[in-house]
């Protein structure tokens, strides 16, 4: 038999209304009389209905989780997105919170199904995990004064935008510098994405560590056409280059199994460094070198954020920055050994 509110107030020998406020959390009940009840809840088995809550507080109990449009087998694969899916979860679960999921092939469908979730009010509010200049997802939150927080750097409203990111200008430069450091001269810097903001802010850093090193710049090797994988062979021939920045892991290795295709060896002939230090980053020899983004706090973090939105204590333009480490495995050669 179902066990119902008025079955706990008769047991505990207080109102219905009391229990009802004592599942709520409410400041009028005392500590004693809480204890009291959720002592006869356990007795009883007595699970509350937490729909039913969520409706009495205008609260879904749930965030909204929304992935870029997964439109490649890369971005469908990259495990950044289970990572930091698995962390947003795990400390949504220390606020009684659940999450769902919004994504989509593109962005006109992503937008509708975020429309569908505020409008219905599946969610209290999102963690956007992208940053992308073409969004207009973005801007439907901020026009709507939808709370959000957001993994990455806004491009526009960064006065109204609370974030969490790296500083991938600096992780740019970060692994640029550590190249030069191991006598690589001549070092391309190649995406297979150039309108989302890690790309512009992980190539400006590479662009800076170049332009203080005195060493020529060359333009990014933009890689999104299967023409430019015909030509890699041919740009590597023509630049001489002997290592590489790729803007992420997952990338990378598809990289290295290019470079390896056209007879170099990596890290022998050709170095490479990346970012992210995913699972692919230790599936194959040689081992990745990447700078490890700290994926799992940053999750975290992007979660907190949002509480902070959800409870009004979080002023906007909030920018919190999280440290990365750079983990060197086998991909880079150090020429001055040679």
């Amino acid at each position: 038999m179902t066990i119902t509110v008025k079955d706990v107030a008769k047991k505990a020998g207080v109102a219905t209304s009391t229990v009802s406020r004592v599942i709520n959390d409410h400041p009028s009940i005392s500590d004693t009389t809480k204890k009291k009840v959720f002592k006869v809840m356990e007795e009883m088995g007595y699970v509350p209905n937490i729909a039913a809550r969520n409706l009495g507080k205008r609260s879904s109990g749930a965030v909204g989780v929304i992935l870029p449009p997964l439109d490649s087998r890369e971005r469908m694969g990259n495990p950044f997105y289970l990572e930091i899916i698995e962390s947003i979860n795990s400390e949504a679960r220390k606020h009684d919170m659940t999450t769902a999921i919004a994504t989509a092939q593109s962005f006109t469908t992503l937008l509708e199904n975020v429309q569908l979730m505020h409008r219905q009010k599946q969610v209290d509010g999102f963690i956007l995990l992208y940053s992308d200049k073409d969004d207009p997802v973005i801007d439907y939150l901020v026009e709507n004064q939808v709370p959000f927080s957001l993994i990455g750097q806004p491009y526009t409203n960064e006065d109204k935008v609370v974030y969490v990111d790296n500083d991938n200008q600096l992780l740019g430069k970060h692994a640029t510098d550590f190249l030069i450091e191991n006598g690589h001269k001549n070092i391309l810097f190649i995406t297979n994405t150039t309108h989302e903001n890690i790309y512009y802010e992980r190539y400006f850093g590479y662009q800076k560590a170049m332009m203080v090193a005195g060493l020529t710049m060359h333009p990014s090797v933009d890689m999104e056409s299967p023409e430019a994988y015909v030509a890699f062979e041919e740009l590597l021939k023509e630049t001489k280059a002997t290592a590489a920045v790729v803007i992420d892991d997952i990338f990378a290795m598809r990289m290295i199994q290019l470079a390896q295709m056209y007879g170099y060896r990596v890290p022998d002939d050709f170095s490479v460094i990346s970012f992210n230090n995913s699972i692919y980053s230790t599936l194959v020899h040689p081992y990745l070198t990447s700078i490890d983004i700290d994926i799992a706090e940053l999750g975290k973090m992007g979660m907190q954020k949002l509480m902070d939105t959800l409870q009004q204590k979080e002023p906007t333009g909030v920018r919190l920055v999280i440290p990365h480490q750079l983990i060197k495995r086998e991909t880079v050669l150090d020429l001055k050994e040679r």
